[in-house]
């Protein structure tokens, strides 16, 4: 087939629109910021979302996602999500990916919050990622016609007359840029929660497809809404381990420094409210108890259940010298997942001819203010085919774009300073972005976020300048949005603004429409 495509990203959505395109006839070149297998869909742990239940309906999962997006979501979008969920699952079986099976060897559905019924599948108990990461590599080695690039961080995705042309790249291992010339993007390289200093997610996930984007001159949408996991591990000299909302939906209840159950006091649903609301409650209750932590009891499942359900968990805590299974748990909320990204339509397309856009990255309206748990997987599946699909239909009549490529003359790095300069605003995203928000503070970090960028908006021959200059430009879109939104809802929690399900419009701009507010 005519046509150079290239794939940003290797979680899910990339993987699987590779896939597609192999399929049918396409060279790929599929670029990682990393190995191949290193990124969130291998992290995930809590499951796929996805109607195959006897007991479960279409019209139900679309109300459940619905009611978590808390009025922002694209109805047109969700029903896409459910519908052609099933299909994508079961493709995904057929091509080799285990899921947990009952005693009967029935697949094994379990539910997390917000859910209406039980309607998720995991593997491994909580390793459902990893799982179906390396079910879409095999899938991906068994075709042909396939340029893997490892190590690659994206820099700038090149446009003409709002038309993409090429892609450039900083070779981590040679700390040397690398153009290409391709004919469609499909941009899968994942969200933007490692920017907080507070994170689940790899270090790596630091928006840097959303940040070229935007530089390229793409429209992104709804940046304020970041989900906070409230459950990540919190313990001296260990990672920030997620926690999976699941040992919540098992029956694990949050308990702060006394002992005492608290989530009632906030919300009816306890330990099953929405995640902005559970994350909200832990750190209302943190600043309450005057503490940097509360608890996950666990230990009330018994022992056998916990390292059989959990044993991804278990075995990960006990590396620190914690058991679970006798001892509760210390949490405190952590960035998770962004709902916000490159704004498409439900064929994925972006603002920009030949670039789409699918996953994490994206913001297609599936999630709207607050993604329902599990859905995020199904996503990636989902409209990782349709950005294949609109990627070979615009190739059909598409006009190539003829120009040379000019390579950056890199600054040298002090990696030193830029490190230092790199934690401090992690800080101050985390502080100032976070789970509860201020209008002042907001105003405070667009400021200096957008100074820096314009400082730092250089071809460093380094990934830490890239990585400052790609914080510093999400900074700014964060700000900017949360700021323009004059209510709170969903993820979005701004201590100034009510707190109304009214506010249903969303936040959409590019680079002009910051450079003109600034």
């Amino acid at each position: 087939m005519e046509g150079t495509i290239a794939v940003i990203g290797s979680g899910v959505a990339g993987l699987r629109a590779a896939i597609e395109l192999l399929t049918n006839g396409y060279n790929v070149m599929l670029f990682s910021k990393d190995k191949l297998s290193y990124c969130n869909t291998d992290k995930a742990q809590g499951g796929i979302a996805v109607v195959l239940n006897p007991m479960d309906s279409f019209d139900k999962h679309i109300e459940d996602t619905l009611k978590a997006g808390a009025g922002l979501c694209r109805k047109e979008a969700v029903e896409v999500l459910v519908k052609e969920g099933p299909d994508r699952v079961k493709e995904l079986i057929s091509w080799g990916a285990s899921f947990d099976k009952n005693d009967r060897g029935e697949l094994d559905f379990t539910r997390e919050a917000a859910h209406s019924v039980n309607r998720i599948l995991h593997a491994l108990g909580d390793a459902t990622g990893h799982e179906i990461e390396q079910t879409l590599i095999k899938k991906l080695k068994s075709l042909n016609g396939v340029e893997v690039f490892e190590n690659r961080m994206l820099s700038h995705i090149l446009t003409e007359n709002n038309q993409v042309y090429g892609v450039e790249f900083l070779n981590l291992k040679t700390d040397e840029y690398e153009t290409y010339k391709v004919d469609a993007v499909i941009l899968s390289s994942g969200g933007y929660a490692a920017i907080y200093k507070n994170t689940t997610n790899p270090q790596i996930t630091t928006g840097d497809g959303i940040a070229a984007a935007l530089l390229a001159g793409a429209v992104l949408e709804d940046m304020e809404f970041v989900q906070f996991h409230p459950t990540a591990l919190k313990r001296y000299n260990a990672p920030q381990f997620l926690i999976s909302e699941s040992m919540r939906g098992e029956g694990a209840v949050l308990i702060n420094d006394r002992g005492e159950e608290f989530m009632k006091k906030y919300h009816r649903l306890g330990e099953l409210a929405p995640r902005d609301v559970v994350a909200r409650s832990i750190i209302f209750e943190m600043k309450d108890r005057g503490i940097d932590k509360v608890y996950l009891d666990a230990t009330r499942m018994g022992a056998d259940f916990v390292k059989k359900r959990f044993p991804t968990i278990y075995n990960e805590c006990l590396k620190y010298g914690l058991d679970i299974s006798k001892e509760a748990i210390p949490v405190s909320p952590a960035a998770h997942y962004t709902m916000g990204g490159v704004k498409t339509d439900i064929e994925s397309k972006t603002s920009i001819k030949g670039l789409f856009a699918a996953g994490e990255v994206a913001c297609n309206g599936v999630h709207g203010a607050n993604r329902l748990a599990s859905n995020s997987m199904l996503e990636g599946l989902v409209f990782g085919k349709r950005a294949a699909e609109s990627a070979m239909e615009f190739l059909k009549s598409h006009q190539p774009i003829n120009t040379t490529f000019q390579k950056p003359q890199a600054v040298n790095c002090n990696k030193l300073a830029l490190k230092r300069r790199i934690e401090d605003l992690k800080e101050t995203i985390w502080n100032k972005l976070g789970v509860v928000r201020r209008m002042k503070e907001m105003e405070e970090i667009l400021n200096c976020s957008w100074a820096l960028f314009l400082k730092h908006n250089l071809p460093y021959a380094c990934k830490e300048g890239l990585m400052l200059r790609n914080m510093a430009l999400l900074a700014s879109a964060i700000a900017y949005a949360g700021i323009s939104r004059k209510g709170s809802v969903g993820a979005h929690y701004c201590i100034d603004t009510p707190h109304s399900y009214d506010n249903k419009k969303h936040i959409s701009f590019n680079i002009n429409s910051l450079e003109e507010n600034l």
